[in-house]
């Protein structure tokens, strides 16, 4: 069976292409992916059949050999990197706490300030 990457997939129109290694086009139509999956990534490596379609080459029986790389994984920063930053929201945090057990939240802007960066390295280290 050919295999090859997909080139781009419209999971609203239930379409795409499929790039195949030997480099031609295959016309992907979401009928042909395993009925455990709902839409495909671009990147995806899979394995297909092919039929000769209305307009040329049409993929049958697709099936997911691995899954596109992560963008969040491949934007991830580096280990070092984030032990520098979490060491600096540690410093941050560190004050808030002092403030709070003197009884007195931080103000608004501070507040709003702080609950984004946590969101923020929340965010690089779920990635």
């Amino acid at each position: 069976m050919p295999t090859g990457k997909v080139k781009w997939y419209d999971a609203e129109r239930g379409f795409g292409f499929i790039a195949s290694e030997d480099g031609g086009e295959i016309f992907l139509h979401a009928s042909a992916l395993p009925t455990d999956v709902a839409g495909i990534k671009p990147g995806a490596r899979v394995e297909f059949g092919v039929a000769d379609g209305r307009r040329g080459p049409s993929a049958l029986s697709v099936t997911l050999l691995d899954p596109a790389p992560s963008v969040a994984k491949a934007k991830r920063k580096a280990p070092s990197e984030m032990a520098g930053i979490v060491e600096d929201l540690i410093t941050v945090l560190d004050r808030v706490g002092d403030q709070l057990k003197r009884g007195k939240y931080p103000d608004a802007t501070a507040g709003k300030r702080v609950a984004t960066l946590l969101r923020a390295v929340a965010d690089d280290l779920d990635s």
